[in-house]
C-alpha cells in the first residue's frame, strides 16, 4: 500500500470525485455523474476508494456481485488519479477489495472485461491471478458489433478463480 493513503468504503459524497477521476483518466468509458453517486450509495460493499491524507479520493474500484452468481465479484472500473500512478495503488486496491469481499460476502471468483489494447489493466489482472495462484480464463464477452457507438473494441472477459480461502 502506498504510504500516506488509506483504503475505505466509498460514500455517497465521494461520487463526484470518482466521476472526475474517471473523466480525467481519458481511458475509461465515462458514465454519468449520477451513476457514480448511486454506485457509492448502492455498491459500497463491493467497491473501494483510496483516500489521501486529507481524506480526498485519489483512486477507486467499482464492483458488484453478479446477480446470477453471488460468489463472483465483477470489477466494473479501476481508476487511479494521475498524481498516484506508478505506486502500486491499483494492485493494492484490488487485493484489498477481493480479500474484503471474500471474507464478508463469500466471493470466490473475480470477473472483469478489458479491451485487448489496455495493457495496464491486462497486467493488473494477470498479476493478481498469479499472486493468488488462481486460474484466469479469458474469452471475448462483447464483440465490437454489439456496441451502438462506432469504434468500440471487443471486451474480453477475464474470470479469475477459484480464490484460495
Amino acid at each position: 500500500m502506498p504510504e500516506g493513503l488509506k483504503l475505505d468504503y466509498p460514500r455517497l459524497e465521494d461520487g463526484a470525485a470518482l466521476w472526475r477521476i474517471a473523466r480525467d483518466s481519458r481511458v475509461l468509458d465515462l458514465n454519468s455523474s449520477y451513476s457514480y453517486l448511486l454506485w457509492c450509495r448502492d455498491h459500497s460493499a463491493t467497491s473501494i476508494v483510496a483516500r489521501d491524507a486529507d481524506g480526498e479520493p485519489v483512486g477507486f474500484i467499482t464492483g458488484y456481485l453478479r446477480p446470477q452468481d453471488k460468489r463472483t465479484l465483477f470489477v466494473w472500473q479501476v481508476a487511479v488519479d494521475q498524481s498516484q500512478r506508478g505506486r502500486g495503488l491499483a494492485a493494492a486496491m484490488l487485493g484489498t477489495l477481493v480479500d474484503r469481499t471474500a471474507e464478508e460476502l463469500g466471493v470466490e471468483f473475480v470477473e472483469t472485461t478489458v479491451t485487448e489494447d489496455n495493457a495496464p489493466s491486462n497486467r493488473l489482472f494477470t498479476s493478481f491471478a498469479e499472486r493468488h495462484s488462481a486460474t484466469m480464463r479469458s474469452d471475448v464477452l462483447l464483440d465490437a458489433d454489439v456496441f451502438p457507438d462506432e469504434g468500440h473494441e471487443p471486451e474480453v472477459l477475464h474470470r479469475i478463480g477459484p480464490l484460495a480461502a
